[in-house]
């Protein structure tokens, strides 16, 4: 029962600050349910917390209180687990306002348990197949530099999971990102607070939600166009396995009108893996469009609409398309 308890938040994380955007954020997986709910903690302003293996769910708000008092992440954790009689049994990992990071693994924690940390990100696991998993996260998230936080974040996740992640399997995973008055019309600070509580690939299916809800109209709104431009740029030239991910790219440089040939080898890539998805016809058709190949894009959005003839979206991207010049075939 002991063992199975400790386990309760066995799981890998990376706790991470954007200087630039003025941005903390966390990321998360593991094989027990709902980690979303337990272990990501951020604060605008103060910094951000991750508390795992034997977790002490009062690390996160209190953290964040000694964060918001100017407390240092190395400061942070020495004061929470000082006065915490199963302190080696935790795993907490920090980043505080300045940037400042610290990772703690006590010396109870079950194996293979570690972290590594460095300027502005604090990695962490436990149960994990291997150093190989914390290594593989660090070596992502650097190479990332310059990209969007959350961007950054679910590309390291993936590549702790990809190094052999949580020992025990894939069940859930989330990311929180927080910035001042980042969320919906300044609102709230929740930039992305999206949790995935129960599901076999839940890293895989974290990252295709964030696609999802991700936009460049939402990117251009929350960042300069000109990084905006720069990201989706990058995105567009890098190498995805999943369909899905091809297409959300793809989708989103037509949005921005950047790249289309590149964004048009995307979709393609897309449909020859998915040929009978209606949503990746209508990114070819669409790029198509924009691209003044109008006769094409009649052809791919009447066959997209061919497999959907239910929807009204697709009916209205047609009758754009043929009321294009040469539209009419």
């Amino acid at each position: 029962m002991i063992a199975l308890l400790l386990a309760l938040l066995s799981t890998f994380s990376i706790v991470a600050h954007d200087p630039e955007t003025g941005e903390w954020g966390i990321a998360v997986a593991s094989k027990v349910p709902f980690v979303g709910q337990m272990v990501p903690w951020a604060k605008a302003g103060a910094g951000a917390v991750a508390t795992q293996a034997w977790a002490n769910l009062g690390y996160g708000p209190e953290g964040l209180r000694l964060l918001s008092e100017g407390m240092s992440a190395s400061e942070v954790i020495q004061t929470l687990t000082s006065g915490d009689s199963l302190a080696n049994q935790r795993q907490i990992g920090v980043v505080d306002s300045r940037g400042n990071s610290a990772s703690f693994t006590g010396t109870e924690t079950m194996f293979w348990a570690g972290g590594v940390t460095g300027r502005g990100y604090a990695i962490q696991g436990n149960i994990l197949t291997g150093p190989e998993v914390v290594d593989a996260i660090e070596r992502s998230f650097l190479s990332t530099e310059g990209e969007i936080l959350a961007f950054r974040l679910l590309e390291a996740l993936k590549a702790g999971e990809d190094a052999g992640g949580d020992s025990r399997g894939r069940q859930s995973a989330a990311i929180l990102v927080v910035r001042e008055s980042g969320g919906h019309q300044g609102s709230t600070d929740h930039l992305v607070d999206i949790q995935v509580s129960d599901n076999p690939e839940a890293v895989t299916e974290l990252r295709r939600l964030y696609f999802r809800w991700w936009e460049p109209l939402n990117m251009l709104e929350m960042y300069s166009g000109e990084r905006s431009e720069a990201v989706l740029s990058r995105m567009a030239n890098q190498s995805y396995d999943e369909a899905w991910m091809k297409n959300s790219v793809a989708w989103s440089m037509a949005m921005a009108n950047l790249e289309l040939d590149r964004a048009l080898v995307l979709a393609l890539e897309a449909s020859a893996s998915e040929p009978e998805d209606a949503n990746i016809m209508d990114t070819v058709a669409e790029i198509l469009y924009r691209l003044d190949r109008f006769d094409e894009a009649v052809l791919w959005g009447s066959r997209a609409l061919e497999l959907d003839p239910e929807s009204k979206y697709l009916l209205d991207q047609l009758t754009r398309f043929q009321e294009s010049p040469g539209g009419e075939i």
